[in-house]
């Protein structure tokens, strides 16, 4: 799934996401500080991604991880 506003696109596209820039914003956070770059692939496998590109860079991102049937957590 995509969405494009002007300059602005969000994406679901594992392809378009930039593992390095996910895991370079998580290793600087209070609750992800030096986490391993391959646990962060492996929760981004586990998960429905959301990239948000600005001009076809990086800006943004969100997960959403979900049982599946009742309930979903957006993080």
């Amino acid at each position: 799934m995509e969405w494009t506003q002007g300059e602005f696109t969000v994406t679901c596209d594992p392809a378009r996401q930039d593992l390095d820039v996910i895991h370079g914003f998580l290793t600087q956070s209070y609750w992800a500080k030096g986490i391993p770059r391959d646990t962060v692939a492996r929760s981004l496998a586990g998960s429905l991604c959301f990239a948000l590109l600005h001009g076809g860079t990086q800006v943004g991102f969100a997960r959403v991880i979900s049982d599946g049937a009742t309930i979903a957590y957006l993080g």
